[in-house]
């Protein structure tokens, strides 16, 4: 008998600890911005490349293929992605927020094990 199990996704907390964890580690600085639910809160990742501009990204889920990818939400001026950002926090209160500053542009998103 072939039986399988429920797919296990990672709470919203775990994943920011472990995201912020890949990003202390190559040294690019990152904060919390915004706390959502800590099991099942939908998380914003704002990338400020410390020039006046940003870009935020969320996570899309496809329904055809099942699979998870960062897409971006917004990008642009960082007041207009800020505005973006509130906008998104008004309709959900369950939100992350999390601020990635990096003048190179690195977020780590694209990495293996991020999409999840």
């Amino acid at each position: 008998m072939d039986m399988v199990g429920p797919v296990t996704r990672l709470t919203s907390g775990f994943w920011v600890s472990a995201y912020l964890t890949r990003l202390r580690l190559a040294d690019i600085p990152a904060f919390v911005v915004r706390k959502g639910d800590v099991t099942a809160g939908a998380v914003l990742v704002k990338l400020n490349t410390l020039d006046g501009r940003a870009v935020c990204f969320q996570r899309s889920f496809d329904l055809m293929t099942g699979d998870r990818a960062w897409v971006v939400l917004t990008d642009g001026d960082e007041a207009e992605v800020d505005a973006s950002i509130a906008r998104q926090r008004r309709f959900d209160p369950d939100l992350w927020v999390i601020e990635v500053e990096d003048k190179a542009g690195r977020h780590l998103l694209d990495e293996p094990g991020l999409a999840s």
